[in-house]
């Protein structure tokens, strides 16, 4: 049996509109999530994160449920809008206890808390107020806001992520409008990421500048999916590349090499801001390490023009920028989201960032996949979910084998939620949900990854007999 490293850190995530609820209670103010969700027409069936999970009432009974399955370590965010009802100003001592008794429960039971501190429920009144990822104010908000986590939880609290997969806030959020804030734009994007940028290095700087003593590490999670050249020809070589540079290195090449990539200056020109040399300085080396979010796997070719069709979510950025066209190979299996699975692609997204980084510490921060689960005499037979989570991992122990730093990995998610714009329509966790009386019931999934935990490898058999255990 293929073993990780001894220390390899095992992980579940979630994030805190998905799962929370309690959307308006105990001095919490608006996200932009909840104004987004409440318009007709935005979300699945006008879903919304109101209650959601109610994790906020139950979040024991969650931690116990983590514990059960022998994770490490539990990724989590905090509802900036819990802290600072308007984003900045007063401070709402309710939401601080909230999550102090979050990483306490934790620490007692031996899970080791990481936490993101903006997961794209920005406080409205940011918004409203300060034209939020567009405006120039944000940075030193978020900023402020971020200094305030560290001074209250960073004595126990030593893995921080500032953003993640601040590609979505951009593209998702304001270039095609299918998430909050809702904008539709072909310039607003690259605004909106220079901001993201700016916000995560200042947020950086302080807790190096002010919280050194608490000895901790701090980074940001990107997400990207791979793109494999479609033919062995130059030109879709080239275009996959492009794609590459466009989804992730719009983001990780200024914090790891100072600036933007060059194809996306002399593609975008003006509509690309740019950064001073004071900037470049302040963000190159802001990440202790890798965070990445790896889902899927497409085919990349050059568009000469003719391409027929163009997915919101395919492309990492706006399309008719890059020339792109990515397809599907027919083969392939697909989850709910229409994802394909390719456990192969894993590997070689893993290590471009190893090659292009510079050997960095990497932790997939997020894998995971959407499958139409259903509670049949209490249990949940995702077999499915279950051969995607022992394919990918064992791509991911072949990398660790070819020199890849993988350091860790959390499972996407710990239990079904709010999944954004598709409501509750796609389920990603590996605790089934029953969302009328919000009872939780490990799947299939859960037990073989309590085994695969335990032995420390991904080259684990869940026998049959173990499939009728409750965790």
């Amino acid at each position: 049996m293929n073993t990780f490293p001894d220390d390899f850190i095992w992980g579940t995530a979630t994030s805190s509109y998905q799962i929370e609820g309690a959307a308006a209670i105990d001095g919490k103010g608006p996200s932009i999530w909840d104004a987004f969700s409440g318009i007709p027409g935005k979300t699945h069936r006008g879903e919304t994160g109101e209650i959601a999970c109610d994790h906020y009432h139950k979040f024991k009974e969650d931690i116990q449920l983590m514990k059960n399955m022998g994770v490490k370590a539990y990724r989590f965010s905090i509802a900036w809008a819990r802290i600072f009802p308007t984003g900045k100003g007063t401070v709402n001592e309710e939401g601080i206890q909230f999550y102090s008794d979050l990483i306490d429960e934790l620490i007692k039971v031996d899970i080791v808390p990481w936490v993101t501190l903006y997961h794209w429920d920005l406080p409205l009144a940011l918004q409203l107020e300060d034209d939020g990822w567009l405006g120039e104010t944000i940075s030193d908000h978020f900023a402020a806001y971020a200094d305030l986590c560290f001074e209250r939880f960073g004595d126990r609290v030593k893995n921080w992520i500032t953003l993640n997969e601040p590609w979505v806030v951009a593209i998702l959020g304001y270039g095609q409008g299918v998430f909050a804030p809702g904008r539709v734009s072909t310039s607003e994007p690259y605004l909106a990421g220079h901001q993201l940028i700016l916000a995560h290095a200042k947020a950086v700087h302080v807790y190096r500048e002010k919280y050194s003593h608490q000895k901790g590490q701090i980074g940001i999670t990107n997400n990207c999916d791979w793109r494999e050249p479609l033919t062995n020809s130059e030109q879709d070589k080239e275009a996959a590349e492009r794609a590459l540079q466009f989804f992730l290195a719009w983001f990780a090449d200024p914090i790891y090499k100072g600036d933007y990539p060059e194809v996306m200056k002399k593609r975008l020109g003006d509509r690309l801001p740019t950064f001073s040399a004071k900037e470049q300085k302040m963000i190159k080396g802001t990440s202790d390490f890798f965070g990445l979010n790896h889902y899927t796997t497409m085919y990349a070719a050059h568009d000469d023009g003719t391409a027929k069709e163009r997915s919101v979510y395919g492309n990492g950025g706006i399309s008719e920028d890059q020339d792109v066209d990515l397809s599907l190979d027919e083969n392939w299996k697909l989850t709910l989201m229409n994802w394909a699975v390719v456990p192969w692609g894993c590997k070689k997204m893993l290590e471009w960032i190893d090659q292009r980084y510079d050997h960095p510490d990497i932790y997939i921060t997020e894998n995971g996949c959407a499958y139409p689960d259903e509670l049949v005499d209490g249990k949940v037979d995702d077999q499915e979910r279950l051969d995607f989570y022992k394919g990918y991992l064992q791509a991911c122990q072949q990398a660790i084998e070819e020199g890849v730093k993988l350091k860790g990995y959390f499972a996407w998610s710990f239990m079904d939620n709010f999944e954004w714009a598709s409501g509750y329509d796609k389920r990603f966790g590996l605790h089934y949900v029953d969302f009328d009386t919000l009872v939780r019931t490990p799947k299939n999934s859960a037990l073989w990854l309590k085994e695969a935990i335990k032995n420390n490898s991904a080259d684990t058999i869940l026998e049959i007999s173990d499939k009728i255990k409750s965790i």
